[in-house]
């Protein structure tokens, strides 16, 4: 993984493994630049060709991009609830997160993930001036609600899955720019972050000191 405070797309699988009670052991790989003389991409660079974290590594098998490992762990321990046990809701959390996985640049641009700092001027410039932030929160905040109505909570799809974990750095965004969301939805992003795997990944954040 990278630094706790900024790496996203770290702490997805991280979260959802914690979480759900998957064993791992965890490699921080600070970020000091990703030039291609970095110590980050010079330690990649034996693991993944891509160069990029996160990377979870089996023996001799190196899976990156956070999809793939998360399909590579509901193979590996199919009842530890990585997708939702139903087939038409496990069809619908796959395409949740692959819209994650693809979509919502305009946020991610403009509030990049950094757990620490508290940053509401910025988000409320970013929502003033950019069409794309607010349509990418009006998106998240629909879909959240119509699964939370739609399954009850506490998490979206009930029990916290791929698609929490998937959607915790939005969260973390979220608070951090204090974008502004109903009441339901603070309450669902309350809940996320009080989830032991959440909680613990953001206080080893707020530990790093790493600027």
């Amino acid at each position: 993984i990278g630094n706790k405070n900024y790496s996203s797309w770290s702490m997805r699988p991280w979260v959802l493994m914690t979480q759900l009670g998957i064993p791992f052991d965890e490699v921080m790989v600070r970020f000091d630049s990703f030039g291609p003389d970095s110590v980050f991409k010079a330690t990649l660079a034996p693991i993944t060709p891509v160069g990029n974290v996160p990377v979870l590594v089996d023996g001799e098998l190196a899976v990156w991009d956070t999809l793939a490992i998360v399909e590579t762990l509901a193979e590996s321990f199919p009842d530890q609830g990585v997708w939702p046990a139903d087939r038409r809701q496990r069809a619908h959390a796959r395409s949740l997160c692959a819209e994650m996985h693809g979509g919502f640049g305009a946020l991610r641009s403009a509030c990049v993930m950094n757990i620490e700092a508290s940053l509401p001027t910025a988000g409320a410039l970013a929502l003033r001036d950019q069409p794309g932030v607010r349509a990418d929160l009006a998106r998240i905040v629909s879909m959240w609600q119509e699964l939370l109505a739609r399954h009850g909570g506490p998490m979206l799809f009930g029990a916290f899955s791929a698609v929490d974990a998937f959607y915790a750095p939005v969260v973390m965004r979220l608070r951090t720019y204090a974008l502004p969301v109903p009441d339901d939805v603070r309450a669902y992003m309350d809940r996320v972050c009080a989830t032991p795997g959440v909680k613990a990944w953001i206080d080893g954040a707020l530990a790093e000191h790493d600027f």
